[in-house]
């Protein structure tokens, strides 16, 4: 039995999925169930936003998009269809993440799940940094007062910034994207310094995720 079950949430940006692009061109907020996977790489997707023609005419303009169905009550309408392109949700739930919320506003989403053990946790993290545009914003252990233990990481602004920047310029992917002496020039810092922030960041990440 494990004992560990960690609430997970994390943010995207640059996800080209359809639900993605529709709020990024019609300025629309959306609230989004966790996809259904099918075997063919495909996705049953769920969700609901206020009514709002441009994002319907958006949503069914687009070709990644099968059997869209619209209905409409308080307000609000809701949503199901058929996704045919994969979003960055699904390296994340093949990684181990139970999503439970997905929120798209403008193009960019945030999920919030959980994840059974730290050993899936470690996972999650190597699947998001290998996805662009992924940033882990907050872990808390899941419990009857996990909404009062909710709380970014612990670490420095400085910190922050070296490995968000890192992150974006794709410094962590297999092969390196970008260099530390790039990564740095953006910054405008030296490359001593960027690489003394990254590697302070990550210590107090690893610090507060593996005890």
């Amino acid at each position: 039995m494990i004992d560990d079950c960690l609430v997970v949430e994390v943010r995207v940006t640059g996800d080209e999925c359809p639900l993605a692009a529709a709020t990024r061109a019609t300025g629309a907020r959306l609230e989004a169930e966790s996809p259904l996977l099918r075997r063919d790489g495909n996705a049953l997707l769920r969700f609901s936003a206020p009514a709002d023609d441009d994002l319907a005419a958006a949503l069914d303009a687009d070709e990644r998009i099968r059997y869209l169905h619209r209905s409409a009550g308080d307000g609000r309408d809701r949503y199901r269809c058929l996704s045919m392109h994969p979003c960055v949700v699904h390296d994340l739930i093949d990684a181990g993440f139970m999503a439970e919320s997905l929120t798209y506003a403008d193009g960019e989403g945030r999920f919030e799940g959980a994840v059974v053990g730290r050993d899936v946790l470690q996972g999650v993290m190597e699947a998001a940094g290998e996805a662009v545009g992924v940033t882990l914003e907050r872990v808390y252990p899941l419990g009857p007062d996990s909404a009062e233990a909710a709380g970014r990481w612990d670490v420095t602004p400085p910190q922050e910034a070296a490995l968000r920047a890192a992150l974006a310029a794709g410094y962590f992917a297999v092969p390196k994207e970008s260099t530390a002496s790039e990564v740095a020039a953006e910054l405008g810092i030296s490359k001593s310094a960027f690489l003394e922030r990254l590697r302070r960041g990550q210590g107090a990440l690893f610090e507060q995720m593996l005890g």
